[in-house]
């Protein structure tokens, strides 16, 4: 006899005894989700991946094969959470807690039950608020409250399956209250409600309440209950789950000590299962009933059963397409598990080709960055430059101006002309005073500039005193302490009005300076009576034509530099007068405030 049973088990072993057997409609609809699985990672489709993963849970969740369904429920929940799909996140991650609470796996649970209250609204929260403090509470009162609430959000959202389970998860508080009659009228309603809307949930609540009256000692309640759930539709129409349920009676039967009753049930579940071709239904039975004759000491019942089983077991396997589906389910889960690291490895070459793009994106910002630096640097450079030279060019003074003012005071000397040559000098120094003093300066306050013009004409004036004379015009709307202007940019023009104009006269001449305000610019007339531009070039000595003049180069190139770095459009224009002698000159700039 023990030769048999270990010829059986290896058999059985070849066969897949491992496999668990599936329907055709679960093996059909994991191939349909598999192929919009494929289709969604070649189209890089992330949330149609994740819907995939969670329709195949869902089948196999309803289906009682709750290890499967956690699978793919995570693998589903993964990509929800990445996308920030909330409802998603909260249908996905509730089911994955049911998944679990059904293999008994408290502690994830809990945690998935409340984030799924985190990411949901108004009644799913409080469903599944409820859910983790029924789990999480050892009180049986705080349970029945939590799940008394369920019960009233189920009945009014008309959720069958729901409020099945939620009876159902009554009932057993009901058990720990040693409340019998409550536990019962709960699971009686509960399978009532589930036998309608899912016959895998309705099979499992029977399957609680036949176990509840078994340990009450309650036998033909038990029994009464598995053959009402055997004259249903759902398990008339299924022979795999007929033959399950005939067995599970019979087991009732074996606990009442009926056993002759439970041989003959036995009996039948194993001749559905050879005529149905449910090869391990059939092992099972064949199991029990040795079992049975081994009690009985009935071994030629037994030995003759055997026999019975191996004679027609390559028939039972021919026919039983169980093991097919499984064998497809199989190489459709691994086409899965294949397609999801074809998802992870593009996913993984994405990323590769994005952190290059990135760097290479980062290596040319750097780059702009670096040039952007090198640029600014040297355009501080070259304003630094244009800034030194424009200093450079405001402390110049023109060499004429020193050398004939140094004359003038030696000629006064030379002359015993003790006073002139004192208040000359005096004069001489205010003015370079004032020159240094805003020598460091690209703009002065009007007023210095006006003390400076003025200075400096009286200077000219005391040099040349029967050549000319001189007025000063300022706009009255013209605030001299607030605006400021670029400093001695008109002492060159007022210098060669004298020096190159003024002083070739033969009568006195006049010399006239007006500062005017126009719109937003301030406007400079220089004007004089002397020989003019022209005149002024012919009458130069060879000596004086071969020497270069720096005054007026000096100042143009002040106003080329103060042009390009504060933005002035400084205009200058130098005509002769057309109808009388004299020479006008015309500068305007931008008023600038303090």
């Amino acid at each position: 006899m023990k030769m048999f049973q270990l010829f059986i088990v290896f058999l059985f072993f070849v066969l897949g005894n491992h496999l668990y057997s599936q329907e055709n409609d679960v093996v059909k609809e994991v191939k349909v989700q598999s192929k919009k699985l494929k289709k969604a990672v070649d189209t890089r489709n992330i949330s149609a991946q994740a819907d995939s993963y969670y329709n195949i849970g869902e089948t196999f969740f309803n289906d009682g094969n709750f290890a499967k369904s956690e699978e793919y429920f995570i693998r589903a929940k993964n990509i929800y959470e990445k996308l920030n799909d909330k409802p998603n996140i909260e249908k996905t991650t509730r089911r994955l807690a049911q998944s679990q609470e059904k293999q008994n796996k408290i502690t994830p649970a809990i945690s998935n039950y409340n984030r799924a209250a985190e990411v949901s609204y108004s009644k799913s929260k409080a469903v599944n608020s409820n859910d983790a403090t029924r789990l999480s509470t050892n009180s049986q009162d705080v349970k029945a409250e939590a799940i008394q609430s369920n019960i009233q959000i189920s009945e009014k959202e008309n959720d069958k399956a729901e409020l099945a389970e939620n009876y159902s998860q009554m009932a057993e508080v009901n058990i720990q209250q040693n409340n019998i009659p409550k536990a019962e009228e709960n699971l009686t309603n509960a399978y009532k409600i589930s036998k309608k809307e899912a016959p895998q949930q309705a099979l499992e609540i029977n399957k609680k309440l036949t176990d509840f009256y078994v340990e009450n000692k309650k036998f033909d309640k038990a029994i009464e209950a598995k053959k009402t759930v055997l004259e249903e539709e759902f398990v008339k129409k299924n022979s795999q789950k007929q033959v399950e349920q005939i067995q599970e009676l019979a087991d009732i039967y074996i606990r009442k000590n009926d056993t002759e009753e439970a041989i003959d049930l036995l009996k039948k579940s194993y001749k559905i299962a050879l005529e149905k071709g449910h090869t391990l239904e059939a092992q099972k039975s064949v199991k029990k009933l040795d079992s049975l004759y081994n009690v009985s000491e009935n071994t030629n019942a037994s030995v003759q059963l055997y026999r019975d089983f191996l004679g027609k077991l390559p028939d039972l396997v021919s026919k039983d397409r169980s093991l097919v589906d499984n064998k497809i389910l199989e190489e459709t889960e691994q086409r899965i598990a294949q397609l999801e690291k074809e998802r992870e490895l593009k996913d993984e070459l994405i990323r590769k080709k994005n952190i290059f793009n990135y760097g290479l994106i980062g290596a040319l910002l750097l780059l702009i960055v670096f040039i952007y630096i090198i640029f600014r640097t040297l355009k501080k450079v070259q304003v630094k430059n244009k800034k030194i030279a424009l200093q450079s060019l405001r402390r110049e003074m023109n060499p004429h101006f020193i050398f004939n003012s140094l004359n003038s005071v030696n000629h006064f000397i030379a002359t015993n002309n003790e006073l002139e040559a004192n208040q000359y000098l005096t004069k001489f120094s205010k003015l370079m005073r004032g020159v240094m003093e805003n020598s460091t300066e690209d703009f002065i306050p009007f007023q210095q500039e006006l003390d400076l013009l003025q200075n400096y004409l009286a200077l000219e004036k005391t040099r040349f005193a029967d050549k000319f004379d001189f007025n000063i015009e300022v706009d009255e709307s013209l605030n001299t302490q607030n605006l400021k202007v670029p400093g001695m940019l008109v002492q060159p023009f007022l210098e060669n009005a004298i020096w190159h104009g003024l002083r070739y006269r033969t009568e006195k001449g006049f010399l006239k300076l007006s500062f005017e305000k126009e719109n937003q610019n301030l406007k400079i007339i220089i004007e004089d009576n002397g020989i003019g531009i022209e005149e002024s070039k012919k009458q130069k000595t060879e000596y004086q034509k071969a020497r270069e003049g720096r005054g007026m180069k000096n100042t143009l190139e002040r106003i080329e530099l103060l042009n390009d770095l504060y933005n002035q459009n400084i205009q200058c224009k130098i005509t002769d007068k057309k109808d009388k002698q004299g020479v006008s000159v015309k500068i305007i700039y931008k008023l600038i405030d303090k």
